[in-house]
Order: structure tokens, then C-alpha cells, then sequence
């Protein structure tokens, strides 16, 4: 028997498509993570070659499952939108996700965020946004080089990449569509729908009377 033929198969590599870890400690910060992704899903819809996800695994070097990172919301420009399981880099063409956020609870640690700030200037995000709702404090940075560096006042900023604006004059976060339209929550979406569809219907009855 040959030497070759008596080795052992090389172990195949697993990419588990979850960490086991909730998405949100709290209905506070799950309420933020839903409007953030949610509305830079909304803000790309008719753009097939803008990929936006949340809470999804994303590998950063094939070989090395432990490389990885799961921000609550991620925006990767020049890949197709679509399902994934994880994000894997070397899968999209080498592309990484070039914005990231983070919605911060009181149980994260310092250590934990620097963790994840090193993580992603490495692997190249160019912009990286932190949001804590209990403070109403927005945190970003933006790629100089190979560095991120922060951004010294986020009120009034326009994202270079996403095209929106935060606005932290009032009690709480807003972001602002390019259009001026401000990101709203689940339940804010449900309403307007709702209103809309009561205004066409007054308008269908207004028409029907006027005929």
C-alpha cells in the first residue's frame, strides 16, 4: 500500500452558521438592531449589487473558522443580494462588508468592543458606526488608510458610503434616508402603511361620489 494512499483524509473545515449567542439582550437593543438593518435593507431594495444583513456570521480568512464576527447590521457593496447562512470572504470575491454597526447593551464589556474594533479595521470595514440607545450616544469611525479613525461629531453626519444622515438633537437616534425620510421601527412602518391605505380608501369613496 502506498504512503499517500494510507494518510488520513484531511479534516473538512466547518463554518458553523451560528455562535449560539442571542442577537439582543433586550427588547431595547433588539428594537434598534431591526430598525438599523431594516432600514438599510429598505434604503437598497432596488439595488442587486448591495448585499445588507444582520446578525450574520462573517468569516474573514478561509482555514480559520475562529476568525469571525457577527455585527448586528452589515452593508458589502458589490455583492448580489440574496439568502447566506454566514458571510464568507473569500466566497464574495474577497469583498468585505465596508459598513458595520453595533448596538451596545449594558452587558457589554470594553474589552469585548475592542475586540471588535480590531476586527474590523484588520479586515477592512471602511466605516463602523456604535449606537447606545441607553445613552443616545453614537460612536463612528472611518477608514484613513489602513487605519479607522474616529469621527469627532456625528450630529448632522452625512455617511461617505450609505448616504445617510444621524441627527442626535432629539430624545433619541434618527437616521435619515438620503431623501429625507427617517428610518422608522416595525411598528412605525405598520402605521404608516395603514394610514396609507386609509387615505386611498377615502379617496376611492370621495371618487365614487363625485361620479
Amino acid at each position: 500500500m502506498s504512503s499517500l494512499a494510507s494518510r488520513p483524509d484531511k479534516p473538512r473545515i466547518l463554518y458553523p452558521d451560528s455562535d449560539g449567542k442571542p442577537m439582543a439582550d433586550n427588547t431595547l437593543q433588539f428594537q434598534w438592531i431591526v430598525t438599523i438593518q431594516g432600514g438599510l435593507a429598505n434604503l437598497f431594495r432596488d439595488r442587486p449589487d448591495v448585499f445588507v444583513a444582520g446578525d450574520l456570521l462573517w468569516y474573514a480568512a478561509e482555514g480559520y473558522p475562529k476568525i469571525r464576527m457577527a455585527p448586528v447590521a452589515m452593508v458589502a457593496f458589490g455583492r448580489p443580494q440574496g439568502y447566506r447562512g454566514s458571510y464568507r470572504q473569500w466566497e464574495e470575491g474577497g469583498v468585505a462588508p465596508q459598513v458595520v454597526f453595533e448596538v451596545t447593551s449594558p452587558g457589554n464589556r470594553a474589552g469585548q468592543m475592542k475586540r471588535k474594533f480590531e476586527f474590523y479595521q484588520l479586515y477592512g470595514v471602511d466605516e463602523y458606526y456604535i449606537y447606545n440607545p441607553y445613552k443616545v450616544k453614537l460612536a463612528g469611525w472611518r477608514r484613513v488608510g489602513t487605519v479607522l479613525e474616529e469621527i469627532p461629531d456625528l450630529d448632522g453626519w452625512v455617511s461617505p458610503l450609505l448616504g445617510v444622515r444621524f441627527d442626535l438633537s432629539a430624545a433619541e437616534l434618527q437616521i435619515f434616508r438620503p431623501d429625507g425620510r427617517p428610518f422608522a421601527t416595525y411598528l412605525e412602518l405598520a402605521e404608516q402603511s395603514e394610514q396609507a391605505d386609509q387615505r386611498a380608501e377615502q379617496a376611492d369613496q370621495r371618487a365614487e361620489q363625485a361620479d
